[in-house]
């Protein structure tokens, strides 16, 4: 898988010999099952992007044994059942499962919608012989449709007999948390702490309505959704600690559309079931040898919800250097990453580095427009060509810029030459496929939705 490629063979990534990439997904770390059945969730409106027919769409993922738990939730102030319920959980010590569900958002469901949250988990506990605190729930779909619970009843007592540690049981899954999603999204990688082989696996989906921005407690119908599941023996403390850092750098660094949803989750389970020597400082080896596949791990996934955005065929990476500060990096960079005009512009294959100034003009950030570089290149190659450099048109040809930007993946490179911050973020072109896809049709009202 190329997202890996850079990363590993790079100075910042995990040397070839120790990390190598496995199959199984989530299944693939030790003492981990999953599975997934059909129980017609969207049988209330199934909204674009579900005319699949019959899919799986309801989902368990459970450990063995008992693992610390790390959340991150997004930050919308309107936040699913879902959401309040796991983000309570997560910020205990440990827990053993997750159920998920698509089709259904269970969000602006009001105090209903908070009582099938719960009622999920309790249904899961039992069929798992569990206590219902260490169950997690996530939901994906429509928004503002109560969640049809004895669907959900029967899904659930469906699925736990087919619970196992199998790649096919993974990918079953990957498939059930799917909407407008065209492909699964897994990864899973293994490397050693110390002498012991430990294992990080991970399933995610989303192609629209994405612009993750998720904290630990998400304080402040498509949706983005991760599940990560680690053998490693670490401290909870510690695993939340590694799970912010990776989702900083990945999930929180791609924009779609630039809408957040009321859903976003991203979940980790690690149960110890590989036996090494137990992390338990962050200043350890063991410790940064693990964050950096996880690092590894969630930047796959977040790349891989990127390509699959609803309608886009380009995926762009831009480059910010030389900013005054991170929240200013930040800020041009989603400025750049949600601007409609620049995004359609990479569409047709037009560079319009204009646009961009523009973007980056509104973005809040300070800005001198006599330092201002932006230069293009296509991926893994070093050479950078210039369109604006130095507050000035350059004199490279129109075309050579856009032999750049009509292909399926580019970079832009932003310099304000102002300070030493900058970032890396990832985004899509904005196309007329996107636009056919999320418009309303009140012809067919069973396709509209949140």
């Amino acid at each position: 898988m190329h997202e890996f490629d850079a990363r590993i063979s790079g100075n910042r990534g995990i040397a070839l010999k120790k990390l190598r990439q496995i199959g199984g997904s989530i299944c693939a770390p030790h003492g981990f099952r999953a599975g997934a059945v059909f129980c017609d969730i969207k049988r209330l409106g199934t909204g674009k992007g579900s005319e699949k027919g019959r899919k799986n769409d309801l989902a368990l993922i459970v450990s063995d044994f008992s693992a610390a738990v790390a959340g991150m939730f997004t930050t919308n102030q309107l936040r699913a059942a879902p959401v309040r319920l796991s983000a309570k959980r997560a910020a205990l010590t440990f827990a053993r499962a997750i159920v998920a569900n698509s089709g259904n958002a269970n969000a602006c469901t009001g105090a209903r919608g908070l009582r099938d949250a719960e009622q999920m988990c309790s249904l899961a506990a039992d069929a798992l012989h569990l206590n219902k605190n260490d169950v997690l729930v996530c939901s994906t779909g429509r928004i503002g449709i109560s969640i049809p619970m004895e669907n959900v009843t029967r899904g659930i007592k469906a699925c736990a007999p087919l619970l196992a540690s199998s790649s096919q049981n993974a990918r079953a899954t990957a498939d059930a948390i799917m909407t407008s999603d065209t492909r699964r999204k897994e990864v899973a990688v293994e490397f050693k702490i110390g002498k012991s082989p430990v294992r990080i696996g991970g399933i995610c989906k989303g192609a629209g309505m994405i612009e993750p921005k998720m904290t630990r407690t998400g304080a402040l119908h498509a949706t983005m959704l991760a599940f990560i599941t680690s053998d490693a023996a670490i401290a909870p403390a510690l695993l939340k600690r590694a799970l912010g850092i990776a989702v900083r750098q990945s999930f929180n660094c791609i924009s779609i559309d630039g809408d957040m949803s009321t859903n976003d989750a991203v979940i980790a389970l690690a149960n110890g079931a590989a036996e090494n020597a137990k992390i338990t400082s962050a200043g350890s080896e063991s410790f940064r040898d693990f964050q950096r596949a996880l690092n590894l791990v969630t930047l796959a996934l977040a790349k891989m919800i990127v390509r699959d955005g609803e309608g886009a065929t380009r995926f762009v990476t831009l480059r910010v250097t030389g900013v005054g500060s991170s929240r200013d990096a930040d800020a041009v960079a989603r400025a750049i990453a949600k601007s409609a005009l620049a995004k359609t512009s990479w569409h047709g294959g037009d560079p319009n580095w204009g646009r961009i100034l523009c973007a980056i003009g509104y973005s809040g950030a300070a800005v001198n427009e006599s330092r201002v570089s932006i230069g293009y290149s296509s991926p893994r190659q070093p050479k950078i060509i210039f369109g604006f450099r130095c507050g000035k048109p350059t004199s490279t040809s129109i075309l050579q810029l856009a032999n750049i930007v009509s292909g399926p993946e580019f970079d832009i490179h932003i310099s304000l030459d102002a300070g030493t911050a900058g970032t890396t973020f990832y985004t899509s072109d904005l196309t007329e496929d996107y636009v056919s896809f999320n418009k309303g049709d009140m012809s067919d009202p069973e396709s509209l939705g949140g």
